[in-house]
């Protein structure tokens, strides 16, 4: 009704123009109209009537990744006539290993080289990786890291080959040593000095308000007092015999939450001796510092088994190891975990990871006599 209301006076505008149009009021239009007459009904729950197992999920069709209905219904899956006539890739060189033999070779200078096979093994930079002579014990290690892989992709896995690593980093650095360069060992004493700021062997947490009894009935040793022990006993040893004279202080005090800071001159000491320290001691003294997030550890731990200071060793004594080493940069984690327990996968491969890299380390500096 309202379209043909509309309709007409368009057309009586269109044959006489000087008419007004009629306006809506004349044609009383209803303001609203129901769309539905029957009356309202609730809804009623029937009961499942239905037996047996629910149905199975859809499964997408055969040309988006899914299986066909062939191999849904026999279980067994169904070539079909494309993946017939695919052909097969073949699996890339990784996959496998190029090497059946691992050798370890002297050569005329006296250095060491493993070869796989009659190939040598290189660093990242295409140099030849050789060994010291002092050091055939690190060559066999070496060569044992290439002999138990099972394929070469295994090579690019810097967790896999520690050692051969950690060797090729100090070849690159003796390689800038002949060439007068200096970038690398900038690098590392940049990175050492950063991590005496906030030394773990430093940072001792505040004194505990109460006293734990032991199942003795002994005072218990709290964690502050077992940081302070250990850590003096490192200190003792590099202000005496690496560093004569130095003062090196705690990062946090008991009373207070601000970081103190070595002072100049103590800095000056510590980076002057790191520059000066030889390839395979320098990229050994990078290693522990990034794996015991300590600067005085990576330090004692050099100077305990490096062959370039025989003189600092005390010989008949019990050696700074890798369990002293490991205790000493995770003391309180080991704390808490004793009080604790340990979180499985975590806190268990986290030590043994830790022992494997301080191992390396002392690998890498200890020479044929030490």
């Amino acid at each position: 009704m309202v379209r043909q209301v509309v309709a007409s006076l368009l057309r009586t505008s269109a044959v006489r123009p000087q008419q007004p149009l009629l306006t809506a009021a004349r044609y009383r239009v209803p303001s609203s109209r129901a769309f539905q007459s029957s009356a309202l009904k609730a809804a009623v729950a029937h009961p499942i009537t239905a037996h047996g197992p629910p149905p199975k999920a859809p499964s997408p069709a055969p040309e988006f990744g899914g299986r066909s209905a062939q191999e849904t219904q026999s279980g067994e899956p169904q070539e079909s006539s494309e993946t017939q006539t695919r052909p097969l890739k073949k699996p890339t060189p990784l996959k496998k290993r190029f090497w059946k033999d691992v050798d370890v070779q002297k050569k005329q200078d006296g250095q060491f080289q493993v070869l796989l096979d009659k190939r040598p093994v290189r660093t990242p930079q295409k140099s030849v990786l050789s060994v010291p002579s002092t050091k055939p014990h690190l060559a066999h290690a070496i060569a044992l890291e290439w002999d138990v892989m099972n394929t070469a992709q295994q090579a690019l896995k810097n967790h896999m080959i520690p050692l051969t690593s950690l060797t090729a980093r100090a070849a690159d650095i003796a390689e800038e040593d002949a060439v007068g360069k200096t970038t690398t060992r900038d690098q590392i004493i940049t990175t050492a000095m950063r991590y005496l700021e906030t030394d773990t062997l430093l940072c001792w947490v505040p004194q505990a308000e109460h006293i734990e009894i032991d199942e003795n009935g002994q005072k218990r040793e709290t964690l502050r007092e077992a940081q302070m022990r250990v850590a003096k006993d490192i200190i003792s040893f590099l202000s005496t015999k690496v560093w004569p004279g130095i003062e090196i202080v705690p990062v946090l005090d008991e009373n207070s939450i601000f970081p103190a800071s070595q002072s100049q001159a103590t800095k000056d000491i510590i980076k002057q001796w790191v520059h000066g320290l030889e390839a395979h001691d320098l990229a050994a003294l990078e290693r522990g510092i990034l794996a015991s997030k300590s600067l005085l550890v990576a330090v004692r731990l050099v100077a305990e088994w490096s062959e370039n200071f025989r003189q600092l060793q005390r010989q008949g004594q019990k050696r700074f190891g890798i369990e002293e080493a490991a205790e000493a940069s995770s003391l309180e984690v080991s704390w808490q975990t004793e009080m604790w327990g340990e979180v499985e996968d975590t806190h268990d491969v986290d030590k043994e990871d830790l022992r494997r890299q301080l191992g390396s380390v002392i690998l890498l500096v200890s020479g044929e006599s030490s």
